[in-house]
């Protein structure tokens, strides 16, 4: 046999019988740890950043501005903002921050989001750590079973950041303002929740369920041409799911924090007219 083919014990997951007899765990030579490394690290630190935010209750509105995180606000104990996203829901009983109600939509729907479950799976489970490289679990199940056959309910959380979408489009016109509520004013910060919702939109509607929506069940395209036009719009924008995940995060980590800055007197928000 040649080198790194001889025969091993039998056991689990890639060293099952039936399967290539390779000792050696994998054959590659370049640096294929980067790209999980780097996944986890960069899914790490949003998850570290929006916590801290979502918890603080604090510095998340500075007028016209409301920082994504706390969009729409739910609770009682929610800061006032004229024309905002207010919304008292739940009463005086919520004690903690509001962000913590609104933000288990979004988020539900990245985290079973294909592109990110693969992004998470390699980042952190190391399921598999890279293509062509042995995954170190002795059992796959896939999806089957608890928790990970929750990863089915992202077809209704795609219902709900549908929704979330919509509340972050209102937030954005009212950028229109200025820090008096005078409309037809536009600022610095006009442009960051621009690109923000922009970006939320594309990744949403890259959606795979998004996709199988708008043109999936159908038989035959040319009875459905508005449905087919949809469809292949969606496709164009789903072959670009992972860098619009990536961009859409990276934008809405942005736009709170530049809320943050601007209510906390860091700086003020420069105005174009």
């Amino acid at each position: 046999m040649a080198t790194g083919t001889e025969h091993r014990p039998d056991g689990g997951g890639v060293r099952a019988p039936g399967r290539a007899a390779i000792t050696a765990a994998h054959l590659r030579t370049d640096r294929w740890w980067l790209a999980p490394a780097g996944t986890a690290a960069g899914l790490l630190a949003f998850v570290v950043y929006s916590t801290w935010r979502a918890f603080a209750n604090a510095d998340y509105y500075a007028s016209p501005y409301v920082s994504p995180f706390y969009s729409p606000c739910l609770a009682h104990n929610c800061q006032s903002m004229r024309g905002g996203p207010n919304a008292d829901l739940l009463g005086s009983w919520w004690g903690i921050s509001p962000a913590v109600i609104i933000l288990v939509f979004p988020l539900g729907f990245r985290l079973t989001c294909y592109y990110y479950r693969k992004a998470y799976y390699r980042g952190f489970w190391a399921s598999p750590p890279a293509c062509a490289v042995a995954e170190p679990h002795r059992k796959y199940s896939g999806e089957t079973r608890f928790p990970l056959i929750l990863q089915n309910l992202h077809r209704y959380f795609f219902y709900a950041a549908l929704l979330v979408a919509g509340v972050l489009t209102y937030d954005t016109a009212l950028t229109f303002r200025d820090e008096h509520h005078a409309w037809g004013h536009m600022g610095l910060g006009t442009l960051v929740f621009l690109a923000n919702i922009a970006l939320i939109w594309a990744y949403t509607l890259s959606c795979h369920s998004c996709r199988h929506i708008v043109g999936g069940q159908l038989k035959h395209f040319s009875r459905h041409p508005v449905r087919y036009r949809a469809w292949r719009l969606v496709g164009r924008l789903n072959a670009r799911h992972m860098q619009l995940a990536w961009a859409s995060l990276l934008g809405v980590a942005l736009a709170d924090l530049y809320v943050y800055l601007l209510a906390s007197g860091v700086f003020d928000d420069p105005r174009f007219f």
